[in-house]
């Protein structure tokens, strides 16, 4: 008898979908062999995952019960689920690199005591943070799928399936943070401060990670390697800024934003899958199409 099959979903759900990633025990780090300092940037950001979005999930679920709409009430049910997932995937990344780089267990101690230092800071502030956080993920997004082919081909498909599956659902909840910190507070200078601030901080984490795997990997002093380096925080720049800068602007809101195309593909195709299959890319295509190995 054939599993299930999951429904295709409706316009504007929050669909959470608890995926059992597997990554194999000696999976090599670099995970696209063409390009270890993208692979490191990418792992460096995996590692803030477990200690960021813990965070998020904290400020959410205390505004919450300050607010009033039902509609947004069950969407914010719908991003702590959906943020839930994302970490726990990333964590068990992530036991894997510290491995591999045992030093990443003290860049994780300086983010558990920066978020344990920032659950003091008053409600209005943590949700700016998020809302900020939760605003800069979509010039990402549209980086990462925009140029999937360039950073993924023929990269491990389960590393590169992880990263672009939690890019899908940073869309699908991509309007919560900020309509929860638009409900409660409205301001619009603390929220461009919490943009600037999550973003700037996030990133600063994620630096002192890879520093840290290209140190060890003996390449963080070597002038090719340092270029490549700077040509991927280049390519960065240049494909998230636009969103960043955009989300600045007064009267902007994500809702406004149209979604990558790619976004929908993917999840018609992981409605089609069984309930119990993992959702791996096929890497070895150059388009990486949104349909499953």
């Amino acid at each position: 008898m054939n599993a299930p099959t999951r429904q295709p979903p409706q316009s504007g759900e929050i669909i959470v979908r608890a995926i059992p990633f597997a990554f194999a025990e000696n999976i090599d780090p670099a995970w696209h062999p063409d390009r270890r300092e993208w692979s490191h940037m990418a792992n460096g950001a995996s590692l803030t995952m477990p200690y960021l979005e813990p965070f998020l999930i904290k400020t959410v679920r205390e505004a919450l019960k300050k607010a009033s709409n039902p509609q947004l009430k069950q969407d914010v049910h719908g991003f702590i689920a959906q943020e839930g997932n994302h970490f726990q995937n990333h964590r068990r990344y992530n036991e894997i690199l510290k491995r591999n780089y045992p030093e990443l267990a003290d860049v994780e101690s300086e983010m558990a005591a920066d978020y344990k230092r920032f659950q003091t800071k008053s409600l209005r502030w943590r949700l700016a943070y998020t809302a900020g956080f939760e605003t800069m993920t979509m010039g990402i997004t549209e980086w990462l799928i925009g140029d999937r082919r360039n950073l993924f081909n023929d990269a491990d498909p389960s590393v590169s399936s992880l990263i672009l599956w939690h890019m899908v659902e940073e869309t699908e909840h991509k309007n919560v943070a900020y309509d929860l910190y638009q409900h409660l507070y409205g301001q619009y200078w603390p929220r461009a401060w919490g943009l600037v601030y999550a973003s700037w901080h996030v990133a600063r984490s994620s630096r002192k990670g890879y520093r840290r795997m290209l140190k060890r990997d003996r390449l963080w002093n070597r002038p090719a390697s340092r270029l490549r380096l700077w040509a991927m925080v280049i390519r960065f720049l240049m494909k998230a800024s636009p969103a960043m800068l955009r989300s600045l602007v007064p009267g902007y809101h994500p809702g406004k934003v149209t979604d990558p195309e790619w976004v929908a593909r993917w999840t018609s195709a992981y409605a089609g899958l069984p309930e119990d299959a993992i959702p791996l890319l096929d890497t070895s295509d150059p388009e990486i199409p949104a349909q499953f190995a």
